[in-house]
């Protein structure tokens, strides 16, 4: 095993931390603008990645103090596109879930070897974000 970098987990992890927050506020307001037939169900859809994303940032800000960091009181820049057709905000979603599994990715190198916990927690976290990523790319085909 090889001695774990505190500060670069910790940097690493606010940074995760501010963009799952972020994450909470992109898909809050991408629930409230789908309009159409199949509104319903996307609407849901987006309500649950909220859900997932505050839940995510929770899980990192326990891990972040629990290495004595500081959890940030930050979220991540976004950007109001003002396209709120259901393809594009799939669209604009698949790029915010790609971000996010690359951050992942990312404290896994910095984790890995240092600690079987973190390795494990983050190995969990790609996983989802793997899933998120097949699942947004399944819901824009009908609109190739």
């Amino acid at each position: 095993m090889q001695e774990l970098d505190h500060q670069k987990t910790i940097d690493i992890l606010n940074s995760i931390m501010e963009f799952e927050l972020a994450g909470v506020v992109r898909y809050t307001h991408y629930s409230l603008m789908v309009t159409g037939p199949n509104r319903i169900p996307i609407v849901a859809f987006f309500k649950a990645q909220a859900a997932e994303s505050l839940l995510h940032a929770q899980q990192v800000g326990e891990i972040l103090t629990g290495l004595e960091g500081h959890p940030t009181l930050r979220i991540a820049p976004m950007e109001e596109t003002f396209k709120h057709n259901v393809k594009d905000i799939l669209q604009e979603s698949l790029s915010h879930e790609k971000k996010a599994l690359d951050m992942y990715k990312s404290l896994l190198e910095t984790v890995t070897n240092a600690s079987i916990y973190l390795e494990e927690f983050t190995r969990g976290m790609i996983g989802q974000e793997e899933m998120h990523n097949l699942e947004l790319k399944k819901m824009l085909r009908d609109f190739s």
